[in-house]
């Protein structure tokens, strides 16, 4: 430590001044000889190797916005073939001050009115499907920007938490939410979920909302209950505190292309997830169905 000091002082002097390191090194108690040993050591195999497992972190966490933390860090380095525990990346990322963006708890903010006794919990809290768009979760979550507060409409599939479809509106009018729905079966070219879960909103009450889901088995959370549908909800958490929150949203259309370039070009194709073994939604469905069709051909 004392050599590094002495390094520094030189290093900040303004150009043009001279100083005798002689005179520090007398100061300091350090001989002149052992200072200049320190100048030509080299760094330790396991120096350098620390320093490359924290370039790699860095790149990691650069890479993914800033977003990931230890955990999926750890799972990334290892997929590249460098060996670390997660202990140790944590340890590198609080010396390097770096971390990731936690996402708070949410909270119940509103509480729908119970518009029937009808409306059951079909879903009960299974998020395991076994299959890809056996079941859909959908929701909406405001978003602030300068110009006023616009609405997100996201739709699920639980089975790899990827967005199926989403629709941004400048209100809460049921059109926005079947807007949604119909993207959703267009990119799924017509496949049609068992189960479809929400809240007790009154768009998802709607006759037109009833209407558009008449394939389907409708699914509702208990009243004030968003902890039934958590999946969602943690989605509209997670993009609001890893992204959104990060800018300082003008109007509807940056909104819009802030939204675009988190959900469809970074997280149902590279971020990874805990719920899907450390791999993107795009990648956990083509696994899947990879899988099966394997299974198939030997079954055949």
């Amino acid at each position: 430590m004392i050599y590094l000091a002495v390094s520094e002082i030189t290093d900040c002097l303004p150009a043009g001044r001279k100083f005798s390191v002689s005179g520090v090194l007398k100061k300091l108690g350090v001989s002149r000889s052992g200072y200049y040993d320190w100048l030509k050591r080299k760094p330790s195999n396991q120096a350098i190797q620390r320093e490359f497992v924290k370039e790699n972190i860095k790149k990691i966490y650069d890479d993914n916005y800033r977003i990931y933390g230890a955990p999926k860090i750890t799972k990334e380095l290892n997929g590249k073939g460098i060996s670390v525990a997660e202990r140790t990346v944590t340890k590198y990322m609080r010396e390097m001050k770096i971390r990731a963006c936690y996402i708070t708890p949410y909270t119940v903010t509103t509480i729908s009115e119970d518009f029937t006794s009808k409306l059951q919990n079909l879903l009960r809290r299974n998020f395991n499907p076994e299959r890809p768009n056996a079941v859909w979760c959908t929701d909406i979550t405001y978003i602030y920007t300068e110009e006023g507060f616009i609405y997100l409409s996201c739709i699920m599939d639980i089975f790899s938490r990827k967005i199926v479809a989403w629709e941004l509106s400048n209100t809460l009018e049921t059109v926005h939410v079947i807007n949604a729905i119909r993207k959703a079966l267009y990119k799924t070219s017509g496949v049609i979920p068992r189960i479809i879960h929400t809240d007790r909103g009154v768009q998802y009450t709607s006759d037109a909302y009833i209407r558009e889901t008449s394939g389907m088995q409708r699914s509702y959370s208990g009243k004030g209950n968003p902890w039934d549908n958590a999946c969602i909800e943690s989605f509209h958490a997670l993009i609001k505190r890893e992204w959104l929150n990060r800018f300082r949203i003008k109007n509807f259309n940056h909104a819009y292309k802030l939204i675009f370039e988190y959900i469809d070009t970074y997280y149902n194709t590279r971020r990874i997830h805990s719920h899907c073994d450390y791999k993107s939604p795009e990648q956990y469905e083509r696994d899947y169905y990879r899988l099966k069709e394997s299974l198939f051909d030997i079954a055949v």
